[in-house]
Parts: structure tokens; sequence; C-alpha cells
């Protein structure tokens, strides 16, 4: 619908020349009596031509010549919004490219031969995966999804680090709990690692070497045991929720590969960087941000920002068309200088989205909670999937806004429910199977002939927001929103499930029966498109 329309303005820049210079959107709107598609065209003209954007409006609306078949009405609302309204004889006609297109219904092909990095996760391999790291990984490989279905081809990244002092910590943490099992006496040092996944790796290290390892270095075995055995469970657990990546990037490679030493040389020679007390600075102040900052400390040691931006130089180097890096918001403060330098060095900054996700707590009779003490001061996001099941997992993790603190309500996550939102949408989908099972004893068969006879209230409600799929997924995809889909397949769940309280499909006539039938079908489609979206299964019965 939104290509009709966008053809329909195309066309009347012929009359309106002003037409031809702006960018246009067409949004969903909140209230049903605002029709089904809005545009602001008038609004964002307004300035431009210094004119009143309702009459703006008024100008826009006469020149469109659109289908009455397709459009039933244009108005206009509040400052200049442009409504538009589609007719009860086009919509019906969604159920059969929906039935056609099956699981390919809601994809775009407007961003195809494109190619996306999505940095998500990107954990150090010092501890279990925790409810905020679980957070991350669904939003970010959700957000890879959408932008998968708005036609990009997606590439998931990991992003980690086995070097440096949290990692000489770690091995040495293992160290000392293996010499505890060798009898010796320990202090163990309260900022070292205290899980009892530690004390596991020691028990492991110990059954397989016995006191052979007394004299062994924190960095040498200790060390080396402790990375792979934690990453093997980080990637376990991932793959518990679906989540899967294809890179899994290594930032001391930018050592070992001289891409630091070789940043450095040409932060020097574009003259953005500057030495001073014995340390290497950016110069922050003159690439618009506040104040420079250290990339290399006066004892050598390089600060966050130069492997961070040596590491986006390489992103850049194979040839993404969009780079988008999934942070908690501990970040907030610091990418902003890494988006400078890599502009500043010539890259298009534009091309790396940076999405900051708030804090999440867990919940249980309205207090905040800790499910374990086993693994440390943390809760791990296999006690979550352990608690709740993968599905409750990714969807309550998606269905909040990033950008807002969330709360994981352990007591509405248990229920079998329809307060439960994702017993809500997979009892609806399964519903729906049921009904088609059903029907098959009735010769009633799924038929797109006589769809024009879907004409009550709560068939065209249901119809006009399996209607609005397509949009919602590209503008959940091109605004990184996917809180969006959670939302809209609960809209959908309800508008099915009042049609069907109205609507009947056996006892109907035949040919409402097979219209009703098709419409059921297609509600079932989309139900399940969304869900695999969010990488919530969509089961036939429950």
């Amino acid at each position: 619908m939104k290509q009709y329309l966008t053809n329909l303005f195309l066309k009347s820049s012929e009359k309106l020349s002003y037409l031809k210079e702006i960018n246009l959107f067409f949004d969903i709107p909140k209230s049903e009596a605002h029709g089904d598609l809005s545009c602001n065209a008038a609004m964002i003209l307004s300035k431009k031509l210094k004119k009143n954007p309702r009459t703006i409006a008024e100008e826009i609306v006469l020149s469109l010549d659109f289908d009455k078949k397709i459009i039933s009405k244009i108005e206009i609302a509040g400052h200049g919004f442009i409504n538009f309204f589609f007719s009860k004889e086009y919509i019906p006609q969604i159920i059969d490219e929906i039935i056609k297109k099956d699981e390919e219904f809601g994809k775009s092909e407007k961003y195809k031969g494109k190619k996306a990095n999505v940095e998500f996760v990107s954990a150090n391999p010092t501890g279990p995966l925790t409810v905020g790291h679980g957070r991350n990984a669904v939003i970010g490989d959700t957000v890879a999804n959408l932008l998968e279905w708005s036609g990009y081809d997606v590439e998931r990244e990991y992003y980690f680090n086995n070097a440096g002092r949290q990692m000489r910590v770690l091995g040495d943490s293992v160290r000392l709990r293996y010499l505890e099992l060798l009898g010796e006496k320990i202090e163990f040092p309260e900022d070292y690692y205290q899980g009892d996944y530690i004390k596991e790796i020691a028990r492991n290290l110990f059954d397989q070497f016995g006191s052979r390892l007394i004299s062994e270095p924190a960095e040498g075995i200790f060390k080396q045991e402790a990375e792979k055995e934690i990453f093997k469970s980080i990637r376990s657990t991932l793959e518990r929720i679906g989540i899967f990546h294809k890179i899994f990037f290594n930032e001391n490679s930018l050592y070992e590969e001289k891409k630091i030493d070789k940043l450095l040389s040409i932060l020097k020679e574009k003259d953005l960087s500057y030495e001073k007390e014995g340390a290497v600075w950016l110069k922050l102040s003159e690439m618009g941000n506040e104040q420079d900052k250290v990339i290399v400390k006066s004892s050598g040691e390089p600060t966050y920002r130069l492997p961070d931006i040596a590491y986006h130089c390489n992103k850049f180097e194979r040839n993404y068309d969009l780079m988008v890096d999934l942070f908690g918001s501990d970040h907030n403060d610091t990418y902003p200088d890494v988006l400078a330098g890599l502009k500043a060095l010539g890259y298009d900054s534009e091309k790396v989205k940076v999405l900051i996700h708030q804090f999440v707590t867990v919940v249980e009779n309205g207090e905040i909670v800790k499910m374990s003490t086993r693994k440390a001061n943390f809760i791990t996001l296999d006690e979550l999937i352990d608690e709740v099941g993968k599905d409750v997992v990714r969807y309550f993790f998606n269905m909040r806004n990033i950008s807002a603190h969330m709360n994981f309500d352990l007591d509405l996550a248990k229920k079998q429910s329809d307060e439960n939102p994702v017993f809500y949408l997979q009892y609806a989908h399964a519903r729906i199977c049921s009904i088609m099972k059903m029907v098959e004893k009735e010769s009633i068969k799924i038929s797109t002939e006589n769809l024009y006879l879907l004409t009550s209230d709560e068939e065209q409600k249901l119809l006009r927001k399996l209607h609005l799929f397509e949009e919602e997924v590209l503008y959940s995809a091109e605004n990184y929103e996917p809180h969006r889909i959670c939302a809209y397949l609960v809209e959908l769940a309800a508008a099915f499930h009042k049609f069907y309280t109205f609507c009947r499909i056996i006892g109907s006539e035949h040919k409402l029966a097979e219209a009703r039938l098709s419409l059921a079908s297609a509600a079932r489609i989309v139900l399940r498109n969304g869900l695999r979206i969010l990488g919530v299964s969509a089961p036939e019965r429950m």
C-alpha cells in the first residue's frame, strides 16, 4: 500500500513540483479513527513553503488521483496530517497475498543486495551470561532477524577480549581454587571471581592433572582452561535461545596483526592525536566532542577507545552497508568518542548505528529477587531459561522498548493464562490450527473467491490489522524496535479472538464460511511469521 501511495504522490508531483523535494513517510496511526495510513508531508513542507500546513494538505489531497476501489476516502486532521482509509473491497485482497506468500509474507526486498553486521552480546569469557547479557542477546538477534526480513544479508558478530587484567584475574582465581583443592590455605581476594563455576574449572583440572600444576603460572593452563570452558558455556547458553553468531572477533587480533600500531600512526599523521604527560590523547575537542580523551595511558596500556576505533575500521574494510552495535547503558557516555574518531579518519559514521538498552531486573511477588546465589551475586541467563523457558525469555526481553528499564516479572512469566502475552499469542495460533482441523469434517475449505463477503466490523478490523503486518515489520527494522512486533501481535490476536467470537465459521453459509476460514488461515500465517521474527515458537496445539 505504501508503494501505491508513493506512486500517487509521484504522479501528483507533476502538478505540485514541491512534492519532489521531500522524502515521503507514511505512518500507521495510533487511532483507527485516523485511518489506515497517515502522511505528514504537509507539515514538513510548511516551513520551506512558508504556508499553512492545512492549506498545503488540501492542495495535495485535491491533486491525488486515487482509485476509490482501493482508497475509500482521504481526510485532513490536526495541523495537516493526511489520513488514508482503505476500501472494504480492497482490504480482503490481502488474504490471497498472505496465503500465497505463506512463510515469506512480511518480508521486503527494500534493502536487498545490502550487507549488515549486527554485533551483540560481546561479553568477555570471564563468567556465565547474566540476565543483563540476555536482554542484549535477544534484542540483538531479533534486530538481526528484522533486518533480514527487510532484505539485508546479515552477519551476527560477537566481539570479545581474552587478554588484559580481567583475564589474568580469572586465571589466578582458578589457580587459587586449585591450590585449595591441594590442601593449601588460601586467602581469596574479594575482587577475584567468586562463582562456583571457578571451583568447577579448578576441580576439572585437579581431576585431570592431580598436583602436577602446583607451580604453573596463572596465565598458563589456568587461564586457558577457564577461557575455553566459559566460552563453551556462553555458546551453549546462546544456542538454548536460538542464537548463533557467524563471526567471533577477538580484540587481541588487533594487536597481533599490528592494526593498533597502524591506527596510532595514522592518527599522528593526520594530526588527530598528541602526546601529553607521557600519554597519547585523541583530539576529540576538535571533532565536536566536549574534551580530548586519552587513548594510550602513560603506562603504555591503551584505553578502550583505541581498539574500538581499530575494530570499527576493520568492519568498514569488510564493506558493510550497515553496522549495528548493541550496548548496555553503561556505554552511553563512551561510544560517541569512537564515532567521532571514525568520522575524523574519513569513514562514514552514519553507517554505524549504536543501540543502547537499559538494565533489567527480575521481580517476583513485587520484589527484586536473586534466583540463585550458586554462581555468585548475579542471576544467570541459564537459570532464567530453566525457570520460564526459551519462548518466554525471548518474548519478554523483546516486549519493552530497549530505552526503558525492564522488570522481568517472574509471576507473570510463569502463568499459563491469557495474562501471559506469550501464552495468549501461542494459544491464538493453536486455536486457529484446531479450527482448521475441525472444519475439514464439514467440507469447508480455504477459498479466496468470495472474500467480498467479509464486511462485518470484526472481519474488517482483523483484515486491516493483517494488512499492516508488512508495514510494521519494515518500520520495526528501520527503527530497530522489536517491541513493536510484540505489540502488533497482541493486537492481532485480540482482533482474531473478537472475530471468532462474533463470526462463526461452522454453521455459516458455505461461501461465507470459506471466506472466514481463509481469513483465519491468514491470521495464523501472520501470527506464526511474527513469532518467528521474535524467535518464539508457534505451537499447533496447547
